[in-house]
């Protein structure tokens, strides 16, 4: 708990955001609360669509059909169980490293890398890593900033990211697989060190996103995933503005709070 008075510099809450630590800013003696990294969504219906979701699995599949779709152009999903659309997409990853490849004259095998240990991997490995890593980056920061969980996954499960690494699968093939070949491709032609290759990658990627304007496509990809019939409505809905609570009935509505519901004997 950080109260008035304290400076931390940008390092040290990289560092505490490293180590799995929480922050939150306060008054004296904890008396006050400030905020602890809140988003800059104050509305909370896209997590609890999101929740809703996570929570059904009729709904949970048909999402995770759709999300498989975005990945597959288009093609027609619903028929499928989640096996034959981990099979279709294990497919697809593998054809395109193939494609990538040979158009970019990079030796391929296999994808491969030890989280222990980043350096370990072939310059290609290297590369993938580095973009994805920054891909997660931009993904997390929009998933948070719009009020989502990151940890209430899709299709994946069981991790603090899970939903991170849901949205992030969305555009490595169109953004960081590409960006990936096209870093080992500047390194031989360049001729820096292995070394340099994350660095540069993570700048390439940098650029791209930039150039992009990939997070407000994240932002749109969201809204439309965890609730399509009002992604498109976000300037009537005052999105990111404070909304007057409300309070929960039982009779699936909702009511205004602030007031008093004191029924006269």
């Amino acid at each position: 708990m950080l109260g008035p008075g304290t400076r931390v510099t940008h390092q040290a809450m990289a560092t505490i955001a490293d180590s799995g630590m929480s922050v939150v800013w306060v008054g004296e003696e904890g008396v006050r609360y400030y905020a602890h990294g809140r988003p800059i969504g104050r509305n909370t219906r896209l997590l609890e669509a999101q929740a809703k979701i996570v929570s059904n699995t009729r709904l949970r599949l048909a999402t995770a059909r759709k999300m498989y779709e975005m990945r597959f152009d288009g093609e027609d999903t619903s028929g499928l169980s989640m096996q034959q659309l981990r099979g279709r997409e294990g497919a697809r990853v593998r054809r395109l490293y193939s494609e990538m490849a040979k158009q970019h004259d990079v030796e391929w095998r296999r994808r491969e890398y030890d989280s222990n240990n980043f350096m370990s991997s072939d310059p290609i490995n290297i590369a993938l890593s580095a973009a994805h890593t920054s891909l997660y980056g931009v993904v997390h920061g929009s998933i948070v900033a719009l009020g989502c969980s990151p940890g209430l996954g899709i299709i994946h499960t069981g991790h603090d990211r899970s939903f991170v690494y849901d949205i992030a699968d969305l555009y490595k093939a169109e953004v960081t697989i590409p960006i990936a070949f096209e870093a080992v491709v500047a390194m031989r032609d360049l001729d820096f060190q292995l070394d340099e290759l994350p660095s540069f990658t993570r700048r390439s990627c940098r650029n791209a996103f930039k150039q992009s304007r990939i997070v407000e496509r994240i932002v749109t990809d969201i809204k439309n995933l965890l609730l399509p019939e009002e992604a498109n409505k976000a300037e009537e809905d005052d999105w990111f503005e404070a909304s007057i609570i409300q309070l929960w009935d039982n009779s699936n509505k909702r009511v205004s709070g602030g007031l008093n519901y004191e029924v006269d004997p």
